[in-house]
This record gives structure tokens, sequence and C-alpha cells, in this order.
């Protein structure tokens, strides 16, 4: 079984469902509340567990009630929590989620404990992370603690994934440490200073990311699948076709994904088309942490291709 360490944010999510998502300074009345765990990082947690990783959560809640049930949920899905930090100095964290009918979103957060992550609490879990095969890294935790990790994991011979979201201007450092990054469209753009309008842009964009250390750029591109780029080229990976419940974490479940089956030792292209299988199926779902299992993911890739040869 492959070991994945993921280093990040874990918080409570509120979802409000709505008709429409709001404009500024408008009211609207929604029709459905729901509670689920959440967090970028314990989101590709839970995705790494249920798809077959030994996986081990490093990270911080509030002594709440809210940290009590996000440590039970990863529980539940089989994930360590050994490295998981108690943090008495403030809340855990938390996001309101307003969801529209077509599944697209509009998210705040209040980070709380996500904020107190440190280098000490990757030192901590040095021993597990040194003998991880995938490091999964994001941007809702401080980001000297994301750059400490991801150097950490690269010196102990991990690939480290990162995926670069909430988009913020990243160190040049932290580039020659990332095995694969998995930006979409936006943070792409903010990351290369590059413009993205077509196919062409994205691939120009990822070659700026390339010359700065990373190996693989991996742009996630919803409905039109993913592009992988690396210094050799660049290759389209479609989409599968589901309908649309709640997109949210879906980035979360392709990251998780594609440490999984790279971690298996995967051809990264055939990894990022098991990752969009594993995203099709998240957002079929409601909830972040809604990732499909390893037998799931299966079962969906035969279904899905038994259709595709009927429909011909």
């Amino acid at each position: 079984m492959v070991v994945v360490s993921v280093v990040g944010s874990i918080h409570m999510d509120f979802y409000i469902r709505l008709p429409k998502l709001p404009q500024q300074d408008e009211t609207v009345v929604g029709y459905g509340f729901t509670m689920l765990p959440g967090g970028k990082g314990a989101n590709q947690a839970v995705a790494a567990a249920r798809l077959g990783a030994e996986t081990y959560f490093i990270g911080r809640v509030g002594r709440d009630v809210f940290g009590s049930q996000l440590i039970d949920a990863l529980k539940i899905s089989k994930v360590n929590v050994d490295y998981i930090t108690i943090d008495d100095t403030t809340h855990t964290g938390v996001a309101f989620i307003l969801l529209n009918s077509s599944g697209e979103n509009m998210i705040a957060v209040a980070p709380g404990t996500d904020h107190r992550i440190s280098k000490d609490d990757v030192n901590r879990a040095a021993d597990v992370i040194g003998r991880s095969n995938t490091v999964l890294l994001q941007l809702e935790i401080p980001l000297d603690t994301v750059v400490y990790a991801a150097k950490i994991g690269w010196r102990s011979g991990a690939h480290v994934i990162l995926n670069p979201a909430p988009a913020i201007q990243l160190p040049e450092e932290v580039y020659k440490y990332v095995y694969a990054m998995t930006p979409n469209r936006v943070e792409l753009s903010m990351l290369s200073g590059v413009k993205i309008e077509g196919f062409n842009d994205i691939i120009r964009a990822g070659r700026i990311l390339i010359e700065k250390g990373v190996k693989y750029v991996v742009t996630t591109l919803g409905s039109d699948g993913s592009v992988v780029i690396s210094e050799y080229g660049a290759v389209h990976v479609p989409a599968y076709k589901v309908k649309v419940v709640d997109t949210t974490g879906a980035g979360d479940v392709f990251s998780a994904a594609l440490a999984v089956f790279i971690a298996e030792g995967m051809d990264i292209i055939d990894a990022c088309r098991m990752a969009n299988a594993a995203a099709a199926l998240k957002i079929t779902r409601m909830g972040a942490q809604s990732a499909p299992s390893r037998e799931e993911l299966i079962q969906f890739l035969k279904s899905y291709d038994m259709a595709e040869v009927v429909s011909r």
C-alpha cells in the first residue's frame, strides 16, 4: 500500500442551496441547509484514503465541537489523525458555501486554526513524511509552512503535489520542490502572468512554471478535462460527462487521485485520466468529502466505457 501525507486545512462547511447566486448587496432566500466536513487538506486526505492509500493528515483544529466532528469524519474514512494538533488559541476553521441549482458555488472562509499550522507541526510528522510516496499540499495554510513541508517531502524523495489554491503568488524556491502542480485556469494565470484565453495560452503559461522547476503542470479545466504540461510537450486529457450536483471539492479529489496513482507508479497521463474520473464521480454528489471509493471508481470506469461503446 502506498503512503500519502497531506499537510493542510480542515474546516466545517455550511451549505445553503439557492435558486441563484447573489450579486453584491443582494439577499437571496434559499431552500436548504447542510453542514458537512471540508477544508482542502482534509478533502484531499479523505479522497486519498478512499482510493486505497495509507493516508496521514497533518493539521489543526480548535478545542470545540466542530474540531471533534471533523476528526471523527477523518477516522470514518480511515485517515490517520495522529498528527492533528488540538489548538486552544482559536476556533476550528469554517466555510460558508452558497450553491445554486447548476452546482456552481461561492465560498467564504474563516480559517481559524488553519492559519496556525506551523513548521513545528510538519516536524512532528517528519517520520511519516519521510516514508511517504507522495506529499499533498494546498494554500489554505500559512505559505511558509507549505514551502517548508514541500522541502521536507522533496528531501525525503517523495513526489510533492501542490494544488495552488486559493490563488496567491508563490516564492521562487518552492517550484523546484514540486513534482506536479494542479492549478485551474485562474491559478495558472496568476502564477504565470499569462492571460488565459485558449489552449495555447494554457501551454505557454504551464511552460513558464516548468522553467521555474516544476516537473509537471496539470491544469484542471472543469468540463473540458485537464492538460498535462511538461518540458516534453502537452497532452489534453478529456473529462467524463456526468450530471453535476456539487462542484465543491472536485479539484481536491482530482489532486488526491493524481497523487495516489502517481504513488502507485502510474504514468502521469494515465494518472490524470483516473483523476478526471474520480473528480467526475465526486461532482455527482453533495459535499466536499464525497470522494469515491476505489471500487466505485473502477465500476464507474467500466460502466462509462460500456456506455460509450453502446452510444457509438
